[in-house]
């Protein structure tokens, strides 16, 4: 199936007009013609069907036939707050794959020892966006303006917060045993240096639970993939 993405859709829509990129893609590159039905989502836990009315390679006009909310396939609300990496594929690598596997929620959080203090929305957006369509989901996840660590750690957050970091403690818990799926969750995975000893201490101070992701010392999209994909896992 192939899945078009369009965050104007809604219920009581009509008819879409797809702009000169994907008028193009449908006509020239798919060879849609009228009459072809269009699968579209909004991003929100919705499917649509449009038949085109209009196979213009410039402005491709379609009537919406049908609609169906597709339920979430995952039981649960993941917030990933990731400190972008000094290579930014690396952090696109992490979005693509994150979407794929099923996430709610990404910040872009930047702390004492990021490396990459400037990110690129509207390119993190994309990607979230292709990879939604390509696996076939229905929700897009939210992504956040990036923030500073201080910033965001004073926020009021609903169900279990936890940190990943690298600091010996012998009271960090597994992740597994640290959440309930039943309530958000909220998972902050640091840059390459790793959070800072203040920056732990703030967090612990507002009672995040360290965590640890196993025994290897991870890349920071490394790590931010296991979490999502142990939750994941948990849920299954």
């Amino acid at each position: 199936m192939q899945l078009f993405y369009n965050p104007d859709i809604s219920l009581e829509t009509k008819q879409i007009t797809f702009d000169k990129v994907e008028s193009r893609h449908i006509v020239r590159v798919l060879r849609k013609k009228e009459g072809a039905i269009l699968k579209i989502t909004n991003g929100k836990g919705f499917l649509f069907d449009a038949k085109i009315i209009i196979a213009n390679d410039k402005k491709c006009l379609a009537e919406i036939i049908n609609s169906e909310e597709q339920p979430k396939p995952w039981d649960y609300y993941l917030h990933i707050a990731i400190a972008p990496t000094k290579n930014n594929d690396r952090t696109e690598w992490f979005l693509e794959k994150a979407t794929e596997i099923g996430i709610d929620e990404i910040t872009p959080i930047i702390c004492q020892n990021s490396e990459r203090r400037v990110v690129k929305l509207e390119r993190f957006e994309k990607i979230i966006q292709s990879a939604m369509k390509q696996s076939l989901k229905f929700n897009l996840p939210k992504l956040n303006a990036p923030v500073k660590f201080n910033e965001f750690i004073n926020h009021d957050f609903d169900g279990k917060v936890c940190i990943a970091h690298c600091e010996d403690q012998r009271d960090k818990n597994h992740l597994k045993d640290a959440i309930n799926l039943s309530e958000k969750t909220t998972i902050l995975i640091g840059p390459e240096g790793d959070f800072s000893m203040d920056e732990i201490e703030k967090a612990l101070e507002k009672k995040c639970i360290p965590i640890s992701l196993g025994e290897s010392r991870l890349r920071t999209e490394t790590a931010a993939l296991i979490a999502v994909n142990l939750v994941s896992f948990i849920n299954s």
